[in-house]
């Protein structure tokens, strides 16, 4: 039987096909039957967030950027941070829509229709009897994939979920005894002298043993862990790369001197001096004819006098920026002067008059007095930059031809990178200490967390398989394997002893210098007459901190005002310690006019920003919201990103 299947297995597939695709077309595929194995990230309201509607959101978020900044850094938009902020608004929207729709926030299409005409795109669709071009909407709309009817359903949720912040952010305000307390107490100033216990001025007194250092070995393991590292291989293909494989023959050149040689020419100049009867583009009809009989008049006269042109102008003409030099506009090219006046300079020959020319401005009479006319550039000039032009245009329509021969490459000879390099004329580059977060100074592949992703997974770790071709920025695809992989592992004693030492002392020395300055702290509160060693006395905010360490600033601000002078101790951790005392507080001067307006709309802006985020916290909590997915550490994101 088996036998007779193999025989005809041609007929067997097209039975198979004839079989199985007619159910998909009767009953449909259900999209839950490619995500239902994803895992879920985050819920609200009951509804599940799985990870590729967060995939799919951050792919969406990631392009929109990218369209609008094509230089960003392709590495911090695929961050673990970046990832995390687009989670956190894929919520953020489902919570608003969830509220939206139990407060029954419906748009009517009265509403919709007055946004629609606020957005500019659209409302520059409008033809001149007021209708919309309905043919030029559904191109706009068609841009970002969407159907009119679509894009106008996105519109309306949008709507629906800003009346709901709407309502509470928008009723925010504080009033003059608020404000007043707050900013007083945010622009407030002290006048505090300090007295600095430094953690390196105690270095010296810490005389560590073999056995001190082997206890803080053993105590602290995690800071002598080396992570797991890989020696790896890598290619890149990129512009440059396509483009170094281009080669330009001598006919190609002259065919594109010969198509491009005007655009690469400086534009002809023309010298004009002009006579202008003002009449502005909305002034009655009978104020522009009369307007444009006076121009009649003016032309009459220079046409017949042509060289008393320049002192008609000085005495007749309108424009009295050029009417003192006899009307005269100097050399300008096309496009920078309106398109009626720059159509009869243009159209004119040197010294002849023009007829009247209307323009919005109103009616020019012009004379043309000079023609400077660029010289050609001639072939070997342009050789150079018409190399690299024609070069970059053909690299840019080659590289998808060549990225798919790169994509398919690395996955069919999946055990060495060679065969792709040699075939599309690259250089394999190898690199040692690589993680799976970026180092600092990184560039390139190796500072793509997606492709140091793709070299850790474990076919490539233990196959030493490529990569598959990774995107790493703007036409730019790498691949790579590891050669040689070190798992993590602690490092022995003797090899990080040193760094032990070190480690050990600082942690002494700002125990030391916190122990100094309590004790001291302690002694100058019951004697204060016999402190020594403390500044001179300064003024300190939280604008001006003049230098001091922000924990200094806020315990000298928090410091009761109604018991100074006062003192207080500020432990900065390894950097030592800090005894503040505080004199007084000094007054604040009553702003001007305009900054205290400015600073009572900041304050009004905080309470609103405040207002907004508490109300959506209480919406969080009403729709039991819940995000699996756990919060990039931001110390390890702070150096991966360095």
């Amino acid at each position: 039987m088996f036998e007779s299947i193999r025989k005809h297995s041609r007929i067997v597939m097209i039975f198979l096909f004839l079989l199985i695709i007619p159910s998909f077309v009767l009953v449909g595929i259900d999209s839950n039957y490619f995500s239902e194995k994803s895992p879920v990230v985050a819920r609200v309201d009951g509804d599940n967030i799985k990870q590729t509607d967060w995939d799919n959101a951050h792919r969406v978020e990631t392009d929109r950027i990218r369209a609008q900044s094509p230089t960003v850094d392709p590495k911090l938009l695929d961050s673990p941070s970046a990832r995390y902020a687009t989670l956190e608004r894929l919520v953020r929207d489902r919570v608003l829509a969830a509220a939206a729709q139990k407060m029954h926030l419906v748009t009517s299409d009265a509403r919709l229709a007055r946004s629609l005409q606020e957005i500019p795109a659209i409302a520059g669709l409008k033809r001149a009897d007021g209708t919309l071009d309905a043919e030029a909407y559904r191109a706009l709309v068609a841009g970002q994939g969407l159907t009119p009817a679509g894009f106008e359903a996105n519109v309306r949720r949008d709507i629906s979920i800003n009346q709901v912040m709407g309502g509470v952010m928008g009723s925010a305000f504080g009033s003059d005894a608020q404000v007043k307390l707050a900013l007083n107490a945010l622009y407030e100033r002290r006048d505090i002298q300090v007295a600095r216990f430094n953690a390196s001025d105690f270095a010296s007194k810490v005389t560590p043993t073999d056995a001190d250092l082997e206890a803080y070995y053993k105590a602290h393991p995690a800071q002598f862990q080396q992570l797991e590292q890989a020696a790896v291989e890598y290619v890149v293909l990129d512009l440059d790369s396509v483009r170094a494989t281009i080669s330009l023959s001598e006919d190609d050149l002259r065919t594109y001197y010969k198509e491009n040689v005007a655009r690469m020419t400086a534009k002809e100049e023309r010298r004009a001096s002009h006579i202008l009867v003002n009449a502005a583009k909305d002034a009655p009809a009978a104020d522009r004819e009369k307007a444009k009989a006076r121009a009649v008049e003016l032309l009459a006269q220079v046409r017949k006098a042509p060289a008393s042109f320049a002192d008609v102008a000085k005495k007749s003409s309108d424009d009295k920026g050029s009417a003192v030099v006899g009307g005269d506009l100097n050399f300008f090219a096309r496009g920078a002067m309106v398109k009626p006046f720059e159509d009869a300079a243009f159209a004119l020959k040197k010294g002849e008059i023009s007829d009247v020319v209307e323009s919005d401005f109103g009616f020019h009479i012009i004379q043309l007095t000079d023609i400077k006319t660029p010289r050609q550039p001639s072939f070997e000039e342009l050789r150079p930059s018409m190399e690299a032009e024609l070069k970059q245009q053909q690299a840019q329509r080659k590289f998808a031809e060549v990225a798919e021969s790169f994509t398919n490459g690395v996955y069919e000879q999946a055990d060495s990178l060679q065969p792709v390099a040699d075939k599309l004329k690259l250089k394999v580059q190898t690199a040692t200490g690589v993680t799976r977060t970026p180092a600092p100074g990184a560039k390139g592949p190796l500072a793509n967390a997606k492709f140091l992703e793709a070299l850790f997974v474990s076919d490539s770790v233990q196959n030493k398989r490529n990569t598959e071709a990774i995107e790493v920025g703007p036409s730019q695809m790498a691949a790579g394997r590891v050669t040689t992989y070190t798992p993590a592992r602690t490092l022995p004693l003797d090899e990080v002893r040193a760094r032990v030492r070190t480690l050990y002392v600082a942690e002494k020395s700002a125990e030391l210098a916190r122990k100094e300055g309590e004790a001291k702290l302690a002694a100058w509160k019951a004697a204060p007459a016999s402190a020594t060693g403390l500044s001179a006395a300064t003024e300190v905010s939280r604008e001006q901190p003049q230098n001091q360490p922000r924990p200094v600033i806020d315990a000298a601000l928090r410091t009761p005002a109604d018991a100074l002078p006062g003192w207080t101790g500020v432990d900065l951790g390894a950097a030592g310690y800090v005894v503040v005392k505080v004199n007084r507080v000094v007054p604040r001067q009553a702003p001007d006019a305009q900054r205290a307006q400015q600073e009572r709309q900041q304050y009004e802006q905080w309470l609103t920003t405040a207002e907004g985020m508490a109300y959506y916290e209480l919406l969080k909590q009403r729709f039991k919201v819940q995000i699996k997915a756990p919060r990039p550490d931001a110390a390890a994101q702070v150096t991966a990103e360095n």
